[in-house]
């Protein structure tokens, strides 16, 4: 009788700790979600102002002011095509170094170009923070142990978030 108790408790301490740590990993997950979603939405603020201070040609303006927007309103289901839209029109406005230099010639342009390289760097590192934590939770999660128990409770399954994040050549080469 008193084996099976031992037993019991050792398994009930072990369930115990498996819960916690699904929990901690969860916690993880969250906070790297909203440092996503906070590089995200400075990425796209700082492209529409740059779109709408007259340094850019009107062209490039209505193309990166286009893109931002759209970032910024996207819905959760279409975040991840709107984020790489985004991408793509850096990438296509800053293709050549001849617009940065144009941008940087420019009154204040010099500091909303390292606003826009800082937070163009930024986006490809918090993506692998969150999507690290995700595969981290659905390692744990997979577990048979996990999944027997009930151990997430009503947690959402972990996403992890897809998109193009590559910077514009023109701004990576940059240095702030």
């Amino acid at each position: 009788m008193i084996w099976i108790a031992a037993a019991l408790v050792l398994i009930a301490v072990y369930l115990s700790w498996t819960a916690g740590r699904l929990d901690r990993l969860h916690s993880r997950l969250d906070a790297a979600r909203a440092a996503l979603d906070a590089q995200l939405l400075r990425r796209a603020s700082v492209a529409q102002e740059l779109a709408t201070a007259g340094v850019l040609d009107p062209a490039a303006s209505i193309v990166l002011y286009q893109a931002a927007h759209a970032a910024r309103q996207a819905e959760e289901e279409q975040r991840e095509v709107a984020e790489s839209e985004l991408s793509q029109a850096l990438r296509a406005v800053f293709a050549e170094s001849a617009q940065v230099e144009a941008v940087q010639e420019a009154p204040g342009g010099e500091a909303a170009l390292g606003e826009l390289t800082e937070a163009v760097r930024r986006v490809p590192m918090a993506r692998r923070f969150h999507n690290d934590a995700v595969r981290a939770a659905r390692a744990l999660r997979r577990h048979r142990t996990v999944r027997w128990f009930r151990l997430a409770g009503h947690a959402p399954f972990p996403m992890a978030f897809e998109m193009d994040d590559e910077p514009p050549a023109a701004l990576a080469a940059r240095t702030v």
